[in-house]
């Protein structure tokens, strides 16, 4: 009975002097999926040009997927984002001087503007309201038509002063409109 029986040849390391001489464990040398050379029973053996050639192959998959990878990617990304940081420090730069503007009391916003003017508007108002009375109590010989077409008009301004708040947007629009011309 002839048994063909492999022996270890010059040059072959089984997998835990493999693993040993490159400094790493049994488990992680079984990982890379290196093919042994021959098996013995239950041992393997490796050569190191094997392993060798294993690596380079795993580095020149990894290069490959990363050259893949970054395929999608803009070449001018910083160039792209340089530009946007730029854009983004001259809004602040801009808003800063606004601000500064406000607070040196040279700029006004147009919330407040509105805000204010419609306050304004509406004591206006109330104050026309009672002109009527105010005149018929210090002359109260004057002629009642005189006093009624009186009245009336005030009626008329203190509608207009009422209705100023909700005008003033309109009014900017036209302004506006006026200073782009």
């Amino acid at each position: 009975m002839a048994k063909n029986e492999t022996t270890k040849q010059p040059g072959w390391l089984n997998k835990s002097e493999m693993a040993k001489s490159l400094g790493i464990s049994p488990q992680a040398f079984d990982k890379w999926g290196v093919e042994p050379i021959e098996r013995a029973g239950r041992e393997a053996f490796y050569r190191v040009q094997d392993v060798l050639q294993n690596r380079l192959d795993h580095a020149a998959r990894k290069q490959q997927l990363d050259a893949a990878g970054t395929e999608g990617i803009d070449p001018m990304i910083e160039y792209k984002l340089m530009q946007e940081r730029l854009r983004l420090t001259a809004a602040q730069a801009y808003g800063q001087e606004q601000k500064n503007q406000v607070n040196d009391k040279i700029l006004v916003p147009v919330p407040f503007a509105t805000f204010a003017l419609s306050k304004i508007a509406a004591q206006i108002g109330s104050k026309l309201e009672i002109v009527g009375k105010t005149v018929s109590r210090r002359h109260p010989d004057i002629d009642p038509r005189i006093l009624e077409t009186l009245e009336r008009e005030i009626a008329l301004a203190r509608n207009i002063a009422a209705q100023f708040g909700d005008d003033l947007p309109g009014f900017l629009d036209e302004y506006l409109a006026t200073m782009d011309s």
